[in-house]
């Protein structure tokens, strides 16, 4: 991954977060990506999204946890849009410490249109590629 990403969300650690090792649960750090990239799309295609009529659905997830995190460090969620397909998109996310730096968690998504009504694949919509390209700076 590379340095500069565009957009970050603080994440607020709870205790429930917390393994019997003291570290924050695997499960947990999930929804700290699910909550950074809710964020990310409503930010950057400048819209409050209905998640139950929303024409993107997630359908990869894969992550590498390379730090443990405390209950202690001060985390950010940073999101991006690194490549645009017809049907789909790939997002990369990392949770990072901002007192020192140290990237926790690396989390590699993708996200595709999707019909609700039919459960069918559809093409992404123009108007959001237009966005994240215009965001992150994307060439076709």
């Amino acid at each position: 991954m590379a340095d500069a990403f565009q957009f970050s969300i603080p994440i607020q650690i709870r205790m429930s977060d917390l393994d019997p090792f003291v570290h924050v649960n695997n499960g947990a750090q999930c929804h700290y990506f699910d909550y950074g990239r809710s964020n990310y799309l409503e930010h950057v295609l400048e819209m409050t999204i209905d998640w139950a009529t929303f024409d993107l659905v997630l359908v990869h997830v894969g992550m590498d946890f390379r730090d443990s995190i405390s209950f202690h460090d001060q985390l950010v969620c940073e999101s991006r849009v690194v490549s645009l397909g017809h049907k789909s998109f790939r997002m990369e996310q990392q949770l990072r410490d901002l007192r020192t730096g140290i990237v926790k968690t690396i989390c590699e998504c993708v996200l595709a249109g999707l019909d609700r009504t039919t459960g069918q694949g559809i093409p992404i919509q123009e108007a959001y590629k237009e966005k994240f390209r215009t965001f992150e700076h994307l060439d076709d």
